[in-house]
């Protein structure tokens, strides 16, 4: 396992949470994940990206996607988040069947400021940002430009 040093347990962070839906009323969908982030304790939204629609990536035939990303200030660890996270999807009828297939709700964490976990279940910055241009410009504008 891989744990950046920089953060104690209970320090304030910044994480960059990826949202996408594609599957029935999907700005809700990516309102309802704004309000239930907000609403995560020890955490606040600090940033929202431009919503951006995209097509699908695995090469499944499925709708296109909206997607946007937030910077949330939060307290929680990466492992903590994740599991809220996967709550929070849950909610929204998310349902983890086949890989790449639609989704009402995604929520992933693309990366914290100060921390980075690699791990079975886990990786920190998510090892798919590299291939995920809407992810890159997304994070970009939260960050004022910076890349």
């Amino acid at each position: 396992m891989r744990k950046s040093p920089s953060i104690e347990p209970g320090m304030i962070d910044v994480a960059y949470v990826a949202l996408g839906s594609n599957v029935g009323d999907r700005q809700g969908y990516l309102a309802e994940a704004r309000r239930e982030l907000a609403e995560l304790p020890g955490t606040r939204i600090v940033g929202i990206s431009s919503v951006e629609e995209t097509e699908p990536l695995g090469g499944l035939e499925q709708p296109w996607y909206l997607n946007q990303m937030v910077a949330i200030e939060t307290s929680l660890t990466p492992h903590e988040l994740l599991t809220k996270l996967q709550t929070i999807e849950s909610r929204h009828g998310r349902v983890r069947r086949e890989r790449w297939a639609s989704r009402t709700l995604d929520l992933d964490i693309v990366c914290y400021q100060h921390q980075a976990v690699s791990e079975p279940g886990l990786q920190v910055p998510h090892p798919g940002l590299a291939d995920r241009p809407f992810w890159q410009r997304e994070l970009s504008e939260l960050r004022g430009g910076e890349r």
